[in-house]
């Protein structure tokens, strides 16, 4: 299932709290969009991700970097998000 996370990447704080629970990756996106525009911010900034987690999750509850996957196994990922824009 899909899921957004609170992830401020910082590794002091493994647990990341599982803001909402969606059963697509479409839906995911919709509540991610909907919580840039409440909050105010653009994307990096309100630490919010959409990852996957092979196993049942509730909001609220708190998982751990291997615990979830940024990608569904089998889901096609974009060409544009294959490599970091970074060098």
């Amino acid at each position: 299932m899909y899921a957004l996370i609170y992830d401020e990447h910082d590794d002091t704080k493994p647990l990341k709290k599982v803001i909402s629970v969606h059963a697509d990756r479409k839906s995911a996106e919709i509540a991610l969009k909907k919580r840039m525009v409440r909050l105010e911010k653009r994307i990096w900034d309100c630490h919010t991700r959409i990852v996957w987690i092979d196993g049942r999750i509730k909001q609220g509850e708190f998982v751990r970097e291997n615990d979830f996957s940024t990608w569904r196994p089998g889901e096609p990922i974009p060409w544009g998000e294959r490599y970091s824009d970074s060098d």
